[in-house]
């Protein structure tokens, strides 16, 4: 098993911070010794905020990797893109920095799962876009889309990217959106499936309801389809 894999949306907001954290849980669930790493963390200050989420999710508390930074190796005030967050402090994303994090922590557990920050698109420098960070380090990747209008246009956009630079996806999860069309809740997903199959792409989607965060593991959601040599 790949023990690196990055999750990345189609945009801000899609739920992949969600989605991350459920992931982890299923693998913890099955004895895995799963880890979540934040790329990058903007708008907050000193601790990251979706770590915590993940943390909460997965029903583990914090891990000690947390309290010295390495699962959030880059934090900025800000709430934009990195290389936006960083200039405003008159800072750079230290690229080595999150590379040696994810390298440390990876060597600690069976299985790391790197949360990107935004969309594959968003800038980590002037020079690096995330997905070309994580298309450098063959990161295999699970995309998470949504139902919401618009989303469909930003997918295969971000399938496309993905096809282009040769790179691993293990499938797509298909996070819950409130007050989604059912007419294009239907028909997403069936778009989604064809063209996964078009790129070369297995054609994996897993979907992810609604989740309960006072009870996160009662939430029904297989993600074994993403991960089948969990089963093995």
């Amino acid at each position: 098993m790949d023990d690196v894999v990055f999750v990345s949306g189609i945009d801000t907001g899609t739920g992949k911070t969600v989605a991350a954290g459920m992931m982890a849980r299923f693998l913890t669930e099955r004895n895995l010794r799963t880890a979540t790493v934040k790329l990058v963390q903007t708008g907050c200050r000193d601790r990251s905020e979706d770590v915590e989420l993940h943390r909460k999710l997965m029903g583990t508390g914090p891990l000690p990797e947390d309290s010295c930074g390495l699962t959030a190796p880059q934090i900025f005030a800000f709430p934009g893109s990195p290389r936006l967050a960083a200039a405003l402090e008159r800072k750079r994303v230290d690229i080595d920095r999150i590379s040696s994090a994810v390298t440390q922590v990876s060597r600690l557990y069976d299985v790391t799962i790197v949360e990107g920050a935004g969309g594959l698109a968003v800038p980590l420098t002037r020079d690096l876009l995330t997905v070309d960070l994580a298309a450098e380090r063959k990161w295999p990747v699970v995309l998470v889309v949504s139902g919401k209008l618009g989303s469909l246009n930003h997918a295969l956009l971000s399938l496309e990217a993905l096809a282009r630079r040769g790179m691993a996806l293990r499938g797509i999860v298909y996070d819950y959106a409130p007050d989604v069309d059912p007419v294009i809740d239907r028909d997403t997903p069936e778009v989604l499936t064809e063209y996964l199959g078009r790129y070369g792409f297995p054609q994996v989607l897993v979907r992810l309801g609604k989740v309960d965060f006072a009870r996160p593991g009662a939430t029904v959601c297989d993600f074994a389809p993403l991960f089948p040599e969990v089963s093995k």
